[in-house]
């Protein structure tokens, strides 16, 4: 493994996409790669209200949920250098977006729908999946959330097979995004970066 360009760890990075993309997993390992913190919203969300996310849902309904959501994201990225895993909707309400966008460097996992269908699927816990159709419901989340997502600093297609592919491709694309800007390329385009 090659060294980690010191750069890497001068913003907070936030990780933001569909459930089952491996946010989380793949959030610690990249934290644990550049030497810094890591942060859940979603495990933040249930030490502050003492409840699971899918009860906060049940009790509270979504909109109490983001906004709850945004206050936990805008405690965590205060200007220090971390990682930060996100919800799977956080990204889209314009004001927590415009948070995460200004704060950190953001990072959108971008997956295709039969890997995140068959992760979801391991387990019962998704609130916006307990529906009669949960392939139907993620085909419409999908198509209302990838142009949303896709205002990311940066996309990365995630990796099939172990998480550990897409945190090495997580952190190819970070130094070419760091790389530009440096250069004083048009921002955006290392979000497009060919792989």
């Amino acid at each position: 493994m090659r060294p980690v360009n010191r750069a890497l760890r001068a913003r907070p990075i936030a990780l933001v996409g569909l459930m089952g993309v491996g946010k989380t997993t793949v959030g610690r390992r990249l934290s644990r790669r550049l030497g810094m913190p890591f942060y859940d919203s979603d495990e933040e969300i249930e030490q502050a209200s003492g409840r699971t996310v899918a009860g906060y849902f049940r009790d509270h309904g979504e909109e109490d949920f983001r906004a709850g959501e945004r206050r936990v994201i805008e405690r965590i990225l205060d200007g220090r250098p971390l990682v930060l895993a996100t919800g799977g909707g956080a990204f889209i309400p314009d004001e927590t977006r415009a948070i995460l966008n200004e704060r950190a460097v953001t990072i959108w996992l971008k997956g295709d729908f039969e890997t995140i269908m068959e992760r979801v699927s391991r387990k019962d816990t998704r609130p916006l999946l307990k529906v009669e159709d949960p392939r139907a419901r993620m085909r419409e989340l999908m198509d209302m959330r990838y142009p949303i997502y896709a205002k990311a600093h940066i996309t990365v297609p995630i990796a099939k097979g172990p998480h550990i592919r897409t945190v090495n491709k997580v952190v190819r694309y970070l130094d070419r995004h760091i790389k530009d800007s440096q250069r004083g390329a048009r921002p955006g385009s290392s979000n497009r970066a060919a792989e």
